[in-house]
């Protein structure tokens, strides 16, 4: 077993990175070897269990490690490794979804600062139960398939909407997908091929970059700013690596919370132009935003961009309604991948959420939402800053606060330590091209308001 050296200035989770790495690239620790626990390494080392716990969730996302469960770490095979090789880079894995498994989407805890959902009362719960009452009255055929669009009202609902935010499309352009992840899930497959380089938000919507890096995408980081892009780093990065698709979230983004200028669109456009390539606007947090404002796809009216939206953070995430709009040749290729890989969507749910969006008190609702979050916003930034944290920007609309504290290193760690307070924290390498550990947290204001995470919060402060 290799040594580690607790007087460099090397981090000690990197060196343990590395000297596993080594290990099982020598051939010393073969395929299928259980490794030590993480109490057991922490303890014969001398170092923290959360330093170690950082370690290996490394190597498990660089394919060096598997975990089991009830039984541990193992070295994993070499043949596993190769088949979802992502080059120099490094490795990737399903088994890199352990960390969330385990703390980012453990409902369980008790209070949810870091998760990426609304309360269940934030919703629009009454219009729900009422659009389930009168669907429930109606002669409505729960036998057979949906259309493999979806819901031809709910569609023109949508080319509705659409058209109040300056998108101009038919119902036939309109695709209703199980929740905004399917519709990612069906442009990254339509679009990446293994090797394909791809722009991506630095930092980024986690569950799309574990996506990607499945698919075999190079991921290519797209450093955000709180205006937007960093346009110079942006268009020397499109250069060196002459990326197919750029995959980002200009409104109210997750993990920042920054919403990019309108000049910073224009030039996202342009770049696309020039160098050919083709985006997919996330905007699934647009009815959160009290400011109506241009999108990419209002400004290319979807020639080279496909738009992707979701009900999931107004109506109800459970009902799993969200949808993709593009160009008509565009939209027909991916609406036949969606009837390859799970035939229709489901017309019940798509039915439930027509009936919400049509009842009369949905405005209401809209308007009450972005009021209780701009609340949210308010206070959570003055208690952030109060305690010494630094905000990447104050955007006083959406979910989340990003922040980063003087006295953290490494966000994973406090992740753990919250964890046994039955607290869930959003750290920041989980939003990470590189799995990087990060001093940053993501925050959702709607989950903040609680005395736990204030007490955990203020011990920060001490320190």
């Amino acid at each position: 077993m290799f040594v580690l050296n607790l007087q460099s200035s090397v981090a000690l989770v990197t060196q343990i990175v590395a000297g596993f790495r080594q290990m099982v690239d020598d051939g010393a620790l073969r395929p299928g070897a259980k490794l030590p626990s993480i109490r057991q390494f922490a303890h014969a080392h001398g170092v923290s269990v959360y330093t170690v716990v950082d370690a290996y969730d490394r190597l498990v996302a660089l394919g060096y490690f598997q975990s089991q469960a009830n039984s541990g770490f193992f070295v994993r095979s070499r043949a596993s490794q190769a088949t979802l090789s992502l080059g120099a880079s490094g490795q990737y894995s399903f088994d890199s979804m352990w960390y969330l498994r385990r703390i980012f989407e453990n409902r369980a805890l008790r209070c949810k600062p870091g998760c990426g959902w609304l309360p269940g009362d934030w919703l629009f719960t009454e219009g729900m139960r009422r659009s389930l009452r009168n669907l429930a009255a109606e002669d409505v055929d729960l036998g057979g398939y949906g259309e493999p669009k979806g819901y031809l009202p709910l569609r023109q609902v949508v080319r509705d909407l659409l058209a109040s935010r300056e998108v101009v499309v038919n119902a036939e352009q309109v695709l209703l997908t199980q929740g905004s992840s399917q519709g990612l899930d069906l442009a990254a497959r339509q679009l990446v091929r293994p090797g394909d380089a791809v722009l991506v938000d630095e930092p980024g919507y986690a569950n799309l970059l574990f996506s990607l890096r499945f698919l075999g995408a190079r991921l290519i980081g797209a450093p955000r700013t709180p205006t937007g892009y960093d346009l110079d780093t942006l268009e020397a990065r499109i250069i060196e690596h002459r990326p197919k698709v750029f995959f980002t979230q200009p409104r109210l983004q997750s993990p920042t919370g920054s919403t990019a200028v309108l000049s910073h669109l224009h030039r996202v456009l342009q770049l696309a132009e020039k160098y050919d390539f083709m985006v997919v606007e996330n905007d699934i947090y647009a009815d959160l935003d009290p400011e109506s404002r241009p999108s990419l796809a209002s400004l290319d009216q979807l020639k080279r961009v496909i738009y992707i939206s979701s009900f999931s953070k107004t109506i109800s995430p459970n009902i799993r309604v969200g949808y993709l709009a593009a160009n008509p040749e565009l939209l027909e290729d991916l609406a036949r991948l969606k009837m390859i890989s799970g035939l229709t969507s489901s017309e019940f749910t798509e039915r439930l959420a027509y009936g919400a969006l049509v009842d009369g008190r949905w405005r209401k609702h809209i308007k009450t939402l972005r009021d209780r979050l701009a609340l949210g916003q308010r206070r959570l930034a003055s208690l952030l800053l109060a305690i010494g944290f630094e905000l990447f920007c104050e955007p006083k609309a959406g979910m989340f606060l990003w922040a980063r504290h003087p006295a953290i290193q490494n966000a994973g760690e406090l992740a753990y330590n919250a964890a046994e307070q039955d607290i869930l924290l959003g750290p920041g390498h989980l939003f990470s091209v590189d799995l990087e550990p990060s001093p940053w947290l993501r925050f959702n204001v709607a989950w903040s308001d609680d005395e736990a995470l204030l007490r955990f919060l203020v011990t920060l402060k001490a320190a």
